[in-house]
């Protein structure tokens, strides 16, 4: 009669011992990928010196060249003692907000798309999300530098009295950058060239920047056009500042507009969205 035979030292280790599962190692590359993605693209930024020009110094040199001007400096009995150039300060926050969101953004992303970079990255590691969401966040911060900028200029140089509820105040700020970032997907998703999309930025860019009070403080508009322009983004914003500025804590239905504006925009833009 035959033995049965011994089970082998490797099968019998198996048996006792089943081999761990393999750990997954896809997240940590591509969180390492959109780490160096931000790197790149960050490097590429500061390299560009027109849109450091448009987001980081035109909103603070429209400031100085206003506040040059001496009737700017005098106060002004109908908008209770406070001089234009009181005002125009958070112009020159809304004006950094506008000018990145609208003007800058979407012609560097729609580029991208126009120059097949995103498709190719779709063979790599990296997610076109990553190249997304790094110019997203390079936006975004350096239009928060643009606004702290305009606001130490505007204190320093022309004695324009700091926020008296900066928590309000930043607030109303974070809520018009990301409506602003919003509209710029936006205008991305729905710009097929870089042309296109510079088109459409302008034609977007005046209106925001009339509802915003470049040309005209909100506050100095008539009654029925602040209604109107109260219903935009940076029109509310405005208003929302104002009452900051005074103390007060910004009205909801100021907040709520640029926060109501950037839910739609994203929802938008998130479904008409193509990376090629």
């Amino acid at each position: 009669m035959s033995a049965t035979p011994a089970p082998s030292p490797s099968a019998s280790a198996s048996t006792r011992s089943p081999r761990p599962a393999p750990t997954q190692e896809a997240p940590p590359k591509a969180r390492g990928a959109s780490r160096a993605v931000l790197k790149t693209e960050a490097r590429l930024f500061l390299r560009e010196p027109g849109s450091l020009f448009w987001i980081l110094v035109f909103p603070t040199l429209l400031l100085v060249i206003l506040g040059l001007i001496p009737s700017f400096r005098e106060p002004v009995p109908s908008m209770g003692g406070l001089r234009t150039i009181d005002l125009y300060v958070p112009v020159a926050l809304l004006l950094a907000s506008i000018t990145t969101g609208i003007q800058v953004m979407p012609a560097v992303l729609t580029g991208y798309r126009e120059r097949g970079i995103l498709r190719r990255m779709s063979t790599t590691p990296v997610r076109p999300a990553a190249l997304l969401g790094a110019q997203i966040a390079l936006h975004g911060t350096a239009a928060a530098v643009s606004m702290a900028l305009a606001l130490t200029v505007g204190r320093v140089a022309f004695g324009v009295a700091l926020p008296e509820q900066p928590v309000g105040y930043a607030l109303a700020l974070v809520l018009t950058l990301c409506s602003a970032l919003a509209l710029g997907c936006l205008l991305c998703a729905l710009s097929a060239t870089t042309k296109a999309a510079n088109v459409a930025g302008s034609a977007v860019f005046f209106p925001m920047m009339f509802a915003a009070g470049v040309w005209a403080p909100v506050q100095s508009m008539p009654d029925t056009l602040q209604q109107i322009v109260q219903l935009l983004p940076f029109g509310a914003a405005s208003q929302a500042l104002a009452q900051a500025s005074s103390g007060h804590w910004p009205g909801w239905s100021h907040l709520a507009v640029p926060a109501a504006w950037t839910l739609v925009l994203a929802g938008v833009a998130r479904r008409r969205f193509r990376w090629e």
